[in-house]
């Protein structure tokens, strides 16, 4: 018998306050056709003044605790991804525990960007099967549009704000691909690309927080690459096939890199999730509110077979197999 870190409960929160393409070319040059055709985004959700990453972690979490039947006196730790934290610190982790949480736990930051969940999912899930912790938090929060350039058409459409969540419990496993829980994880980065995905600002170096920068061409074409590459090293390090998935569960940054992977690794478009069409790329909390939302209307069921796979500044990258 092995230690598997089991998904018992799931959870999202997005802002009431939806901007639809239409509304967006109001306030910047570009139309609703423009940008679907470029990345399939339709609207996005955008969080008011005043609303905080860890508003919108917190509402996550209440959601998930309570699809897992816990509340925070269950909870071990609590890791939030974030690009995106309230403040340079405390961690916006810290804000989560106080809460919901019991205190005394640990509660920290994690950030990789567009990776940030699945990093995270990592980080606990190895906690999990060391035996240092029972459960875990796990969420991706973001407020995005704290930080894109309004006046550049290119990146400020690509962006939306809101929050997902995961409660992992330690269970029992055979250590075979009929195991519940995550089965494995793969991260990777390479440092040297730093600058085609970035914010341009950061305490050190210009003590504000910046402003997104991209350059779009460059990040689809390693994208498509990586994203592939890490799912088959998922598959391969579990001895299973692509056609045992039940749903790729995608990082939605754009629909051209998730059906140009989808099409590299022969999966169906039927067989993926996707929402950035309602939401946009929401950064580390994509791959949770995806899979909340496969779960909700009712796509994603207990026992699947499900692949999780990311890319993001840095770049990072890294996928997850996990069995619901």
């Amino acid at each position: 018998m092995i230690i598997r870190s089991v998904i018992e409960g799931v959870g999202s929160y997005l802002p009431e306050n939806i901007v639809t393409n239409a509304e967006l070319s109001k306030r910047v040059d570009t139309s609703d056709e423009w940008i679907t055709e470029r990345t399939g985004i339709k609207q996005r959700h955008i969080a008011p003044k005043g609303q905080n990453t860890s508003d919108l972690a917190i509402a996550a979490s209440k959601v998930a605790l309570e699809a897992a039947g816990m509340d925070g006196r269950d909870i071990d730790m609590v890791i939030v991804a974030t690009t995106t934290p309230d403040n340079t610190f405390p961690a916006t982790a810290a804000k989560v525990q106080a809460a919901l949480l019991k205190p005394g736990i640990p509660a920290f930051d994690v950030q990789a960007v567009c990776s940030g969940f699945v990093y995270s999912l990592a980080v606990a899930n190895n906690f999990i099967k060391v035996g240092q912790v029972g459960t875990a938090l796990v969420i991706g929060a973001e407020t995005l549009s704290r930080f894109l350039d309004w006046t550049d058409r290119t990146s400020c459409v690509l962006f939306g704000d809101g929050a997902g969540a995961v409660v992992l419990k330690a269970g029992k496993g055979e250590g075979t691909s009929a195991d519940r829980g995550i089965l494995s994880t793969h991260l990777h980065s390479d440092g040297r690309y730093f600058d085609i995905l970035q914010a341009d600002g950061g305490v050190s170096s210009t003590q504000t927080s910046g402003l997104l920068r991209m350059k779009g061409k460059e990040v689809f074409r390693h994208a498509v690459v990586n994203l592939a590459e890490t799912a088959r090293e998922a598959i391969e390090a579990n001895g299973v096939e692509f056609k045992d998935v039940d749903w790729l569960v995608p990082h939605q940054a754009n629909l051209r890199i998730l059906d140009s992977t989808s099409e590299k690794l022969g999966l169906s478009k039927d067989k993926v999730i996707v929402t950035v069409d309602k939401h946009a790329n929401t950064s580390a909390a994509s791959i949770p509110l995806a899979l909340h939302q496969g779960i909700s209307d009712g796509r994603i069921k207990k026992g699947q077979l499900l692949l999780m796979e990311t890319m993001g500044g840095g770049f990072t990258w890294g996928s997850a197999l996990v069995r619901l």
